[in-house]
């Protein structure tokens, strides 16, 4: 299968990832984000927001960067995150994937950034800067 080159987008600054407890309500330091998305299942409260407004001692993996598919991505359109997260895989770059109703992000560690951009242009895909 074919899969379609994408228009991504770097975005500035560093994010985190954090998890606290299932039961947690939600801080008020994650609102005050400009980016964050706040997910809540049976075992945890996720939030992935801007890293400056995370405090010390929250569990949280950092300094992760934004890899945004310049959307809108219609919800039947196929293989968008299959074409990013394959050659980041095959160059063993690990990946969280977030995604929005209108397009899909894709999160790596500060450090491999550089690597990934090279990668997804390699794989045919357009990245450009914020």
């Amino acid at each position: 299968m074919q899969l379609p080159p994408q228009n991504l987008v770097v975005m500035p600054g560093r994010f985190a990832i954090c998890e606290l407890a299932a039961t947690a309500d939600i801080p008020l330091w994650a609102t005050s984000a400009a980016f964050v998305q706040i997910t809540r299942t049976p075992g945890e409260l996720s939030i992935v927001c801007d890293d400056a407004v995370v405090p010390a001692g929250i569990k949280a993996e950092r300094e992760r960067r934004f890899i945004r598919v310049q959307g809108p991505i219609s919800f039947d359109t196929v293989g968008v995150v299959a074409g990013l997260a394959l050659p980041l895989a095959e160059a063993r770059i690990s990946i969280v994937v977030v995604a929005s109703s209108v397009t899909d992000y894709i999160v790596v560690a500060d450090g491999d950034l550089e690597r990934a951009i090279a990668i997804l242009r390699a794989a045919g895909h357009t990245l450009t800067n914020e």
